[in-house]
């Protein structure tokens, strides 16, 4: 009997509850919509769409309908085969957008459902795709309405496809690859046609770089294949080779010498030189950095930014970072076992004329970027403990996502040496055109063109798959299966292997990688950035108990050939060389790049020819204190971001010992994350922490520097770290760095954070550039970032049942001020809001005199039990410390400031190195003595009524404790 291949299409829709025919996220997206000025629409229901293909019997697409597609209690499902008559689409009173994934992005639901079909024991599925079905309910509305709606809401074109009414299904093109090898005469090209090959593919290689590619090739007597050029441009990129920070900066300012000979070296890691902690284990040199937890175990610690794709694609942008980072760890032999992020956005309120022309809508970005944080640790069981969300209109076409995972794994475990002989092994996900170019389209200034030029830059995640990597590769690590490994991050496997075989060299056959689907070109196969592989170097011997381990956890393994031991790196498609490169030229052949430096004509711009927003408000009149505070607590840069947190799971894996919220109700934020491992005894524990501020960047860029270090450290001390076992990692993100004002910017910062680091003994680990963050708007426009730098901390916390946390215990108990207070306004909310007040200081705060004394007392007190509570002073300054605490232990405080200065300094100022403390009243005295020789004052103590009582210099100001939260959880009206 012949049997056909149809394909079925199934609409799974939410049951209406009784009397709510709109739910949320319908007026969510109406109200989305109507923020586009599409004033009609009253409503916009969202159901999903699966196609399925192939040989299915009715009783099978039943049973793929009720139990595999819907659940049955909330939702409702209709299937049909495609092509039959179709029943009517939208209800009557709804027109609808059908929107699906373009044919080659990965859909990580749609191999999931086919693999759970095969677990049904439906064997007849071949493929699987999704989409979205969504019902417009409005009166006249138009199909240019919907349109609109489609373009700015609903579909990013980068990726994904819509129709008005049904959509079709559509299938990767299945034409088989042709294995053919383009082939380009470099040696012949004069400069100006080896510049144009570099744009024509995207390289973003300088002239100089190009000539010694043509230098190369001539000595070797041959035309580069296409491959060998992508293989180049992505080793040699910004992203991967970290060319500015390598560079020779010639420097036009006063005290700094004529040149700086690699800002890294210069800076960085000459503090981690100087400080030899003898407890790191590793910096700089691998895919994280790690540190000594005890005698038994190791942790590790990286961050990683993914900010062009998170523009262009914000969902996978952000999706792909936190996986990305997350495979760091995994790739110095670690369990992951914690997750931050700290996000960047434009104002979500801005109006559709303020944001850069070609660019997404802030609000759509923000909304993306949260989504694909929360899809990607939630699911692969990795706990978001630690991170921040900070708006400027510089970030409006250019987020910045920074991603973070920690690991552990025993001491001594991570082998790194592979040795001749040793097979060249890929396990994970197969190879797709997705994530073509990213190395290259991460080092390049983006413009309206980026979308539609770099939609093969962004992929999509899929972290089952990770997780079940994850798990293969800590088995093999214990079983000491292989001797190096590393992941498949920027530049795929061209990356990986590259780098692996840099000094052996390899011989690999990338025919036999594993593919989502027939059709790519040998380069493509090389390049592509598709997600969750990584690379091992495997002895011929232990490759049976490797595959053992990956099919029973069904991991793809697969074996692409050996290192050789002859320093060249050969790449065969079948019987065809498509790279013969040597390793030294690929690894140590860019030219050091020259650039310049010297401070900007008004040094409060950062970048004086890029249009950004003013860094503070007019001056206003001075409001009252509790009109003041309850603004501040309003303010975008303090107000609570408890529902994005609530999204993301922090308790997963049962480690997290302080939460991102805490106290009664679950809302008084928190300093830093603390975790106690699950594998590990007694009460140690780590703490993850961060520092940043941009507004301090935009005036000062060394000052916010020392600030983001301080920041970070104080986060880590305040739960209970140890400031003798604190490491630290740089995240700077700048504009494009041919300027001279981007250097010197990069300069100051640099040299802050080795100040910072060197005051507090604080090594630097680890960390990452991303340069060129800033976007060519189609109406001539130029935005870029504000200077952004995050330092993020990992600290080991001695006892974890002495972290105090942030939220005030009880009744009756003093509070104290620990460390020196130098209140500023430069860069603060207060100013921002109100202006600077009359007499204060205008500048950014400053290195903190006393902190580091400080903070060791500080640290002996809460590891002694004499702390309840503890909070940092950040942004908002003292007053917004005290309202914090106040919000997360629902209790009333009194406060009495003098000697600090007048009232707006003493409550509102922003300063470094300060910290409010909450001592148990019985061990108060012992608090004290704890601290003697150390900078602090007694300035209140916490009461049980539903009010904070601030008095400076005779002048007493009460907040409600009702209005201080209402104002901090954005639910207070203005009145």
């Amino acid at each position: 009997m012949e049997t056909s291949t149809d394909v079925y299409r199934f609409l799974v829709r939410p049951k209406e509850r009784p009397g709510e025919h709109c739910g949320p996220r319908a007026r969510s997206l109406a109200a989305d919509a109507r923020a586009l000025g599409l004033s009609k629409i009253r409503a916009v229901h969202r159901a999903a769409i699966y196609f399925v293909r192939g040989t299915i019997a009715p009783k099978e697409l039943s049973l793929l309908g009720r139990f595999l597609f819907c659940d049955p209690v909330v939702e409702d499902c209709a299937w049909e085969r495609v092509g039959d008559a179709a029943p009517a689409g939208a209800p009557a009173r709804a027109r609808r957008i059908e929107v699906s994934l373009r044919p080659g992005v990965t859909d990580p639901v749609a191999d999931e459902a086919a693999r759970a079909a095969r677990e049904l024991g439906i064997k007849g599925v071949e493929a699987v795709s999704t989409g979205d079905a969504f019902d417009v309910e409005g009166d006249g509305v138009t199909d240019g309405d919907l349109r609109l709606l489609a373009e700015r809401l609903l579909c990013n074109a980068v990726i994904q496809r819509w129709a008005i009414g049904r959509i079709e299904p559509s299938w990767p093109d299945e034409a088989a690859g042709s294995g053919e090898v383009e082939r380009m005469d470099v040696g012949s090209m004069d400069d100006a046609a080896l510049l144009a090959l570099s744009a024509e593919r995207r390289a973003a290689l300088d002239v100089a770089e190009m000539v010694v590619i043509r230098d190369y090739f001539n000595r070797e007597g041959r035309a580069c294949t296409d491959a060998e050029f992508e293989t180049i441009a992505q080793t040699w990129s910004e992203h991967c080779v970290h060319k500015t920070f390598k560079a020779l900066i010639e420097v036009d300012a006063p005290g700094y010498p004529p040149f700086v000979d690699n800002v890294l070296k210069s800076y960085i890691k000459k503090a981690s030189d100087e400080i030899a902690a003898p407890w790191v284990l590793s910096a700089f040199v691998d895919n994280a950095g790690i540190i000594e937890f005890d005698d038994e175990y190791e942790v590790s610690f990286k961050v990683e930014t993914h900010n062009h794709p998170s523009a262009v694609e914000p969902f996978g942008g952000a999706n792909t970072g936190v996986g990305g980072v997350i495979r760091d760890v995994m790739g110095v032999s670690a369990r992951p076992i914690a997750a931050t992020d700290v996000l960047c956005f434009g104002p979500p309120d801005a109006a559709p004329e303020e944001v850069p022309a070609g660019s997404l809508h802030p609000r759509r970005i923000a909304s993306g970027v949260i989504a694909g944080v929360q899809d990607y640790g939630n699911k692969m069981g990795v706990p978001t403990v630690n991170g921040g969300i900070h708006y400027d209109h510089g970030y409006s076409a250019n987020p910045l996502v920074y991603c973070g995972c920690a690991g552990i794994a025993p001491r001594g475990r991570h082998p790194k040496a592979a040795a001749a002989g040793d097979r060249v092994v890929v396990l994970g996900g197969r190879t797709g055109r997705d994530g073509l170019r990213g190395a290259t389209f991460s080092s390049m200034v983006m413009d309206s063109s980026t979308g539609e030029l770099s939609g093969a830059s962004v992929q999509i995640g899929a972290p089952i798959v990770q997780k079940k990597v994850s798990e293969a590769l800590i088995a093999a690590r214990d079983a000491g299966l292989y001797s190096a490994i590393t992941d498949c991050g920027a530049g795929g496997l061209s990356s990986a292997v590259g780098e692996m075989a840099s000094v052996l060299g390899a011989d690999v056959d990338i025919a036999r990688a594993p593919l989502k689907y027939p059709g790519l070109a040998p380069w493509e196969i090389w390049l592509s950035e598709a997600q969750e592989r990584m690379v091992v170097a495997v002895p011929p011997k232990d490759m049976d108990a490797l595959r053992a381990i990956c099919d029973a956890v069904d991991v793809e393994m697969t074996d692409l050939g050996r290192f050789t031991g002859e320093g060249r790196l050969v790449v065969r498609y079948g019987g065809a060389t498509v790279i013969d490169i040597d390793c030294g030229f690929l690894h140590s052949g860019p030219p050091q790049r020259r650039l310049r430096a010297a401070p900007p004509v008004d040094a409060s711009a950062g970048e004086p020819a890029d249009e950004r927003a003013p860094a503070g408000a007019a001056v206003s009149p001075a409001p009252a204190v509790g009109e003041a505070l309850l603004a501040i607590l309003a303010h975008p840069a303090v107000v609570s971001r408890e529902p994005t947190v609530r999204l993301y799971d922090h308790e997963v894996q049962g480690a997290t010992v302080l939460r991102p919220y805490d106290g009664p109700a679950a809302d008084g934020p928190q300093d830093a994350a603390v975790l106690k491992p699950r594998e590990t005894k007694g009460s140690r524990g780590l703490a993850l922490s961060n520092g940043f501020n941009h507004r301090y960047g935009a005036a000062d860029p060394y000052r916010m520097a020392v600030s983001a270090v301080d920041e970070a450290v104080r986060n880590a001390v305040a739960v209970g770290a140890d400031p003798e076992r604190i490491a630290v990692l740089d995240n700077f993100c700048l504009g494009d760095p041919t300027r001279r004002e981007t250097m010197w910017t990069l300069l100051e910062s640099a040299r802050g954070c080795y100040d910072a680091a060197i005051a507090h003994g604080t090594p630097f680990v680890s960390g990452k550039d991303s340069f060129n963050n800033a976007y060519l708007a189609s109406d001539g426009r130029r935005v870029s970032i504000p200077p952004s730098l995050l330092i993020s901390a990992i600290g080991i916390v001695p006892d974890v049942g002495n972290a105090p946390g942030t939220d005030l215990k009880a009744e009756g108990d003093p509070l104290y001020l620990v460390g020196n207070p130098a209140p500023s306004f430069g860069g603060s909310v207060y100013a921002e809001l109100f202006g600077l007040p009359p007499g204060s200081d205008p500048g950014v705060p400053g290195s903190p005199a006393g902190a580091p004394a400080a903070y060791r007392a500080l640290h002996r007190a809460i590891a002694a039990g004499f702390v309840r509570a503890c909070h940092d002073l950040s942004d908002g300054g003292l007053a917004a410390a005290l309202a914090e605490m106040c919000i997360g232990g629902r209790l009333g405080a009194r406060v009495a400031l003098d000697g600090i200065g007048g009232t707006a300094p003493a409550l509102f100022g922003e300063t470094n190195g300060c910290l409010v403390v909450e001592a148990d009243a019985p061990t108060a005295a012992e608090f004290e003595r704890s601290m003697a020789g150390s900078p602090y004052r007694r300035i209140g103590e916490t009461d049980g009524e539903a009010r904070l009582l601030l008095s400076v210099g005779g002048e007493a100001a009460v907040v409600g404790l009702d209005d201080m939260i209402a104002a901090y959880s954005g639910t207070r009206s203005e009145r």
